[in-house]
């Protein structure tokens, strides 16, 4: 799992040079540990890293150059990624 998060997290920092390579790992991060207990929460069973991996790709390549925008909108993230500025 840690190569996947590292791969994420790089094509994120390709996508988006706004952030910082700490800031784009967290929010890969996030987005894989909220995705995954969203998806269990919805009572689905488990469908493995492949299936989480896939998704935050889709994320980062429908939202990447943005994703920085979206923790000035939302309170459950901002003070994890502002931490440090």
């Amino acid at each position: 799992m840690e190569q996947k998060i590292t791969r994420l997290t790089d094509e994120l920092l390709m996508k988006n040079t706004s952030i910082s390579e700490e800031k784009a790992r967290t929010w890969i991060e996030l987005l894989w540990s909220d995705f995954e207990a969203s998806y269990a929460k919805a009572g689905y069973d488990y469908q493995g890293d492949a299936v989480t991996e896939k998704v935050i790709r889709q994320w980062i390549n429908s939202y990447g150059d943005r994703i920085h925008e979206f923790a000035a909108t939302n309170p459950k993230y901002a003070h994890l990624l502002n931490e440090g500025e």
